[in-house]
């Protein structure tokens, strides 16, 4: 059914007056944008939001395998009938899509044999699927070792550091690591460095589990045997892990690209496997060295012990093989009426570790859901000014691998075209909305969320998220997903977004069950955030000037600056101030109070030319640019963005200013004039391309 009262948003209850406040449009364009708006909420089916998530996840499809090309076919299909232009990007990478041989056993003081894949469940029709892998962590290093055990937290830079203030033995040993607190790979990095010789990673009841309410099925929280899959690769750079910087273009075709040897890239060495807390509490109550610190003791119901002592041993056995498989990229694209080399791009991958009901495939069936919807007024002859391209990626779970290489493939294009990147990996995986965003994107999703009504409620998805507040937090994007290339590497404007709760995160119980019982049983979220985020990349497509807000740039980065001195006075007591920054920012807020007064005054009268607008459009693209550095990060030239990046000791986390954020770290100042000098030259770059900008309107 096609959801007619929840179109009835404030949006197409307001007064044309009111609507003139939208921002970058002429007046003249008002009325036809403010019925375009109207037309494209209506059309949005949620009802097709769940044939498509039914349908993408009737199979395990795990990337490279022939599931995940059914997966491919209907994206062609779907979007083909939807009236966009489908291409398929194929690249061969390398990696591993299957567990090969893994086993986990403690030899010693009894002899067992450790739970390596999740339990069937009568009320699951899904989990005896026997296409279901064992848990397995791709990137593993491979190897067949036993030893005594040691319980190191989260794995963390900060717990080994501990461990080794501690005293405690780590080298020749077993590390035993509940899943959070940084990215998994960082967990084996870390373990490696203490010359540890395994790794069982799991997640803890107290992280996940039992402590938290039901447990799977009668609940949402992981049961004892519910496992946490995931990549390990942690290496300097994001993409294929035998072409940086290059795409990883197929073995046989015209055009050929240089790859590096597996046996010079700085895989993980020591063998690695993932279990659930029900297998982890064999170990872990066998423990009986000294008692932990009170914050590192977990949910099970038992003191939790450091080491495990001599009578102790565990086996870890992997025997993993990576190989080149075939990733194909999904891009399609509505072309633009007037704009056509001016694009607005959304993105989520498409391959699971299972079947991906929230990760990724709610994602993907929203996307779906957004394209049909787009599709029916682009069939009427309504079609957006620029072009909005939706790109369904593959073998992110291994490393963010396909989006990467297809970034990396079109990098000259991307940057003189693409106006955003927004992200929905797992963008319908509960009720609870929220975004993450760079700063000139951050009004454009406020804004729309006060359009959209949240469902079985009278209140707009603004106030639900806002809650008492008077204007909901907005994160920073870091790691993790299809982003990375797109905002780091390129300085595209990228946003992450959607709903989220609880989930059956990377394990073979993601299945479209668990999605019925826990995520969404009304299945109208997906059809919510299919409107919200289409009236962000609509309005992006159709206003006359890009609706960036470029004001955000000097106030957001006036609060990370104020941050960045507290962090640095951590090392430096008598640290006192970016001086060349503070100086480039007072220029900048001054330049962008004054665009925004140019472009008002500009938008109001109307008699601004098409000329002059199109170059402030193609100046409004470059703004993001003037934060790519070429020599880059000083622990990876690969993350070009001077603003932004993924923490590289944690993974998952957002740095902004990383540049300063590295260097606190590390605990060193040698640099901090070499980085005032760096970030102001951007600031200063950022403030003279607006300072043009004014003067074209």
């Amino acid at each position: 059914m096609k959801q007619t009262l929840l179109t009835l948003t404030a949006a197409s209850l307001l007064s044309l007056s009111a609507f003139a406040q939208q921002d970058g449009f002429l007046p003249s364009q008002l009325a036809n944008q403010k019925k375009f708006e109207s037309d494209y909420l209506k059309a949005v089916d949620y009802d097709r939001f769940k044939i498509h998530l039914a349908e993408l996840t009737k199979n395990p499809h795990i990337a490279g395998t022939p599931e995940n090309e059914l997966v491919k076919d209907y994206l062609v299909k779907i979007m083909g009938e939807a009236g966009m232009a489908v291409k398929v990007w194929p690249y061969d990478v390398y990696l591993p899509n299957h567990p090969g041989k893994s086993e986990l056993q403690i030899i010693s003081p009894v002899q067992l044999t450790l739970s390596q894949k999740e339990g069937a469940l009568p009320e699951d029709p899904f989990s005896d699927d026997p296409r279901l892998h064992l848990g397995f962590n791709a990137f593993s290093g491979s190897g067949d070792v036993t030893a005594e055990v040691v319980y190191v937290n989260y794995g963390t830079r900060e717990d080994f550091q501990k461990l080794e203030e501690m005293g405690v033995p780590l080298e020749g040993k077993v590390a035993i690591a509940r899943y959070g607190g940084n990215f998994r790979g960082y967990k084996a990095k870390y373990a490696e460095q203490y010359g540890m010789i395994g790794l069982v990673v799991y997640t803890d009841p107290k992280d996940g589990g039992f402590t938290r309410g039901e447990v799977y099925p009668k609940g949402p929280f992981f049961n004892e045997t519910t496992i946490q899959r995931g990549s390990m690769l942690t290496l300097d750079y994001t993409g294929d892990p035998l072409t940086p910087n290059v795409p990883a273009l197929p073995l046989v075709g015209p055009e050929k690209v240089k790859r590096l040897d597996p046996k010079d890239v700085a895989f993980h060495t020591i063998p690695v496997t993932p279990i659930g807390y029900g297998a982890a509490k064999e170990i872990l109550s066998r423990m009986t060295g000294s008692e932990v610190p009170e914050a590192w003791q977990g949910g099970l119901p038992f003191n939790y012990r450091i080491t495990g002592g001599p009578e102790l041993k565990v086996r870890v056995m992997v025997d993993q093989k990576p190989d080149f498989i075939r990733a194909n990229n999904v891009v399609g694209t509505f072309q633009g009426s007037e704009f056509p080399n001016e694009w607005i791009i959304l993105g989520s991958h498409y391959d699971a570790w299972s079947f991906g009901a929230t990760d990724p495939n709610s994602g993907t069936a929203m996307l779906l859901t957004f394209a049909e919807a787009l599709g029916e007024l682009y069939k009427n002859g309504q079609k957006p000014a620029r072009s909005i391209l939706i790109g369904h990626w593959d073998a992110e779970e291994q490393g963010v691998i396909g989006s990467t290489e297809w970034v990396e493939h079109l990098k000259k294009e991307l940057g003189a075209k693409a106006i955003s990147y927004m992200n929905f990996d797992a963008g319908v995986s509960g009720r609870n909305f929220g975004a993450s965003a760079a700063p000139t994107l951050k009004k454009l999703i406020i804004d729309a969320s006060k359009e959209v009504m949240y469902p079985d409620s009278t209140k707009t998805v603004f106030e639900i998220w806002a809650g008492k507040n008077p204007e909901p937090g907005i994160g920073n994007l870091g790691g993790g997903s299809d982003h990375i290339a797109f905002y780091m590497h390129v300085g595209i404007p990228s946003l992450s977004g959607g709903s989220g709760g609880p989930t059956a995160y990377h394990s073979n119980y993601d299945n479209f069950h668990y999605y019925s019982k826990f995520s969404d049983p009304s299945f109208k979220m997906g059809g919510v955030v299919a409107q919200l985020f289409g009236l962000v990349a609509i309005r992006q497509a159709n206003a006359a000037v890009i609706p960036y807000d470029v004001p955000r740039y000097a106030k957001d980065l006036k609060g990370h600056f104020e941050q960045a001195v507290k962090n640095v006075k951590t090392i430096d007591a008598n640290f006192a101030e970016f001086d060349q920054v503070n100086t480039a920012l007072a220029k900048l807020e001054a330049s962008s109070t004054a665009y925004q007064s140019a472009l008002n005054g500009a938008l109001v009268s109307g008699k601004v030319s098409a000329k002059k607008l199109q170059k402030v459009n193609t100046g409004l693209i470059s703004l993001e640019k003037s934060w790519i550095d070429p020599k880059g990060m000083y622990y990876g030239e690969w993350y070009k963005s001077l603003y932004v990046c993924n923490d590289p000791f944690s993974g998952y986390a957002s740095w902004i200013l990383p540049g300063i954020q590295y260097e606190v770290a590390i605990r060193n100042t040698s640099r901090l004039e070499e980085w005032d000098t760096r970030y102001a030259k951007a600031i200063l770059n950022l403030s003279k391309k607006i300072e043009k900008l004014s003067k074209l309107l």
